[in-house]
């Protein structure tokens, strides 16, 4: 149902200075507007009676033109919007879409200069774009410098942060304070030479934590034609200014006018579980611009990913002897190593695998030319995505997958080199449809080439939209890694299913992942979309592979499968081995039954970085699935299943932690237990340390 109310009329004479103000469909946030005695337009926002956003400046300094002063209001617009829509996957079936929204006309002039302001107010939020006409005066070809849009908070409020870095989002989050930031981004180690921004700069999506408390989300929406948004932290005025990744140049944006930017967003509530459900960055993108959206399947997958992490000595490469034959360009002509994966054997292994446990699809990495040489940055040429390597029997393992009812995945790894990846784009993507390959897992490890770009600037942004709009006329489903951080462009074009963009579960063989990182993410990276954090892993100890390896997952095996609750995605991994999942069948079950598409989402209990537990309905069933995690320390969960429809009874399957389970000293201890459950159960579930808890809830007839 759509119900579009338009109130109020422009208000048109220009030099009109009065403030505007608006509020949220419940009255809870209040946002105001008004121009200081500089003419830069400021905003505020309260919450329930409060301040929690003080005056703050907005604008935009170009080469050629100052967006940031002199301006005087020429007219507002307001309008309320009460609409629904639904998403092809996701959390829900159906996303309410109710704001209020104020239109902000500026005009100054010597020169002339004009743009617009819109404010969207959401019971759960706040969202505000610039857009700049053509302009009279002054150039329609702006030379992006700085945007200097504030958030000014009230007090030494806690944040849950990373730090700022133009090309990798791969860390551990921080729970610090505007005055304790500087010492917590001190103690990170930089991942390499000029990614790192420095100062007191932390990425988007970040958390904020006030005393009350209210909880606030800070990202942005709707990211294309515009590079990435960090913050920059004055930490003595518990203040922050957008920081936009430049280029090499130092150039933050090259913009020809008409221009909308992305939206930045507040995710805005008193109640954690409220942050989570929040469909905010998903309400202020555009509808889905794919027609026909019937080839866009959510699945489960398993790889020969997890065998080149762990200490089996497997490698991504096919021989060893390429190195020393340069310039050689017949691998067919090379020994293999022995140690390579991707080979066609071992993939009907998987794909038998597979077909037998009903899991969708089988992704295989290093399958391709150019795996040998691919981070020496010696060639410009790193991989050939229409090349296999001469183990990887393309058309045999075409017809062997289709026969087993198994979908293969392809894997474009690009070393970065993302120019020479649109060079060969068109080709891959023939090359896959011609192979029954309908999704891909895209990588860009590495310094981006465009040498003078990051993977965050304008360029690439740009690059990785082009790719996914490209997809989509091949009906190419996407799972993107390393790229910039979701802004909720999966609503848009639903063929984008999953990102990394964080730190995921391969840093499991890497020094491990704390209990806590996947009790902050959903609060901060997942507000983006979807991740691919690659749950599923039973064996956590990687001295099991490799006794010289020490390496503990920061998990136990029951909280694994409550991570396909807590990191919902549409497109999810089984992460382990086969031969891991053979040796644990009774909790390989779930993995196998649990969906990924949901009809609806509940969130029983959160608290960003100490637990999560949520509800889901099976879009496909009447079946409810029930996931809860904890961090370090162990702590009973509290099941209100006060979500099940009334009358009706439930039997729920709990896989849970068995006594005495604990991440690090006991993590493969689980059990299984079933119990008989309606809305009035008020089910208390026993987390271990780093623990979980996964329930399948179906009815009985």
């Amino acid at each position: 149902m759509r119900k579009l109310i338009f109130m109020m009329m422009l208000v048109s004479a220009l030099g009109v200075s009065a403030v505007s103000r608006i509020t949220s469909p419940s009255g809870e946030l209040l946002l105001n507007v008004d121009i200081d005695a500089d003419g830069s337009l400021c905003y505020s926002l309260d919450y329930k009676g409060s301040s929690l956003v003080k005056e703050s400046r907005l604008g935009l300094v170009s080469d050629e033109a100052d967006f940031t002063h002199g301006f005087k209001i020429a007219g507002t617009d307001t309008l309320s919007v009460d609409r629904t829509w639904k998403p092809i996957w996701g959390e829900y079936e159906t996303v309410r879409d109710n704001f209020r929204e104020l239109a902000v006309i500026l005009k100054a002039e010597k020169p002339d200069r004009e743009m617009t302001v819109r404010f969207r107010l959401f019971d759960d939020g706040l969202g505000f774009r610039y857009e700049f006409p053509a302009q009279r005066g002054s150039s329609n070809y702006l030379t992006v410098r700085d945007e200097k849009t504030e958030f000014n908070f009230t007090g030494d409020h806690t944040l849950f942060c990373i730090p700022g870095d133009y090309d990798t989002d791969e860390y551990l989050w921080s729970e610090t304070s505007f005055s304790g930031l500087p010492d917590a981004l001190g103690r990170y180690r930089r991942h390499s030479e000029a990614q790192r921004t420095g100062g007191n700069t932390i990425q988007t999506p970040m958390l904020i934590k006030t005393g009350a408390p209210v909880y606030v989300n800070i990202h942005e929406a709707a990211l294309k034609g515009y590079p990435a948004m960090l913050l920059d932290v004055d930490t003595d005025r518990h203040a922050m200014k957008t920081h936009l990744v430049p280029d090499k140049l130092g150039v933050r944006a090259y913009l020809h006018l008409p221009f909308e930017s992305p939206w930045r967003t507040l995710i805005v509530s008193d109640d954690a579980r409220d942050i989570l459900a929040s469909q905010l960055v998903l309400n202020l993108n555009e509808p889905c611009k794919i027609e026909d959206t019937s080839w866009i399947k959510p699945m489960k997958f398993i790889g020969v990913w997890w065998e080149m992490f762990t200490g089996k000595k497997k490698t991504w490469a096919y021989s060893d002897e390429y190195l020393a034959k340069p310039g050689v360009t017949d691998y067919a002509s090379l020994k293999s190593n022995g140690r390579h994966p991707a080979n066609t054997a071992n993939v009907m292994r998987y794909i038998d695998f597979a077909a037998r446990n009903g899991i969708d699809g089988v992704l295989v990495e290093g399958w391709n030319e150019g795996w040998e040489d691919w981070a020496s940055y010696r060639k410009n040429r790193q991989f050939l995505f229409d090349k296999p390597y001469p183990d990887f029997d393309v058309d045999s393992l075409r017809d062997y997958a289709a026969a087993k009812g198994v979908k293969l995945i392809m894997h474009h790894e690009t070393a970065a080199n993302a120019a020479d990846y649109e060079l060969q784009l068109d080709r891959a993507f023939k090359f896959m449809k011609d192979n029954n390959y309908d999704a891909v897992k895209t990588g860009y490890v590495g310094a981006i080439i465009p040498r003078s770009e990051h993977h965050g600037s304008q360029w690439m942004v740009d690059h990785v939209r082009h790719v996914i709009e490209r997809a989509a006329d091949y009906e190419i489903m996407v799972d993107s890694h390393e790229a910039p951080r979701p802004t909720g462009l999966c609503r848009t074009y639903p063929n984008w299913l999953a990102q990394e963009s964080a730190r995921g579960g391969e840093f499991e063989s890497m020094g491990g992942n704390p209990p806590s990182h996947t009790c902050i993410l959903p609060f901060t990276r997942l507000k983006g979309g979807p991740m691919d954090y690659t749950p599923g892993l039973f064996e956590t100890r990687l001295s099991y592979y490799d006794e010289g390896k020490n390496d503990q997952a920061g998990t136990t095996l029951a909280r694994q499968l409550a991570l396909y609750l807590t990191m919902p995605s549409p497109m999810q991994m089984a992460c382990d081995l086969p031969e891991n999942y053979e040796r644990f069948p009774d909790a390989f079950q779930f993995i196998k039954d649990v969906p990924v598409d949901w009809a609806d989402s509940r969130y029983i209990e959160a608290e960003p970085n100490r637990y999560i537990t949520v509800a889901r309905r099976d879009k496909e069933s009447d079946d409810w699935y029930v996931g809860a995690i904890t961090d370090e320390s162990p702590r009973t969960a509290v099941i209100d299943m006060s979500f099940l429809p009334k009358g009706k009874k439930y039997e729920a399957t709990i896989y849970e932690d068995a006594p005495g389970a604990h991440w690090k000293d006991n993590p493969q201890a689980y059990r299984i237990r079933k119990v008989k459950v309606d809305n009035k159960t008020r089910l208390k579930q026993p987390l271990a340390a780093g623990g979980g808890a996964a329930i399948r809830i179906k009815k009985l007839h």
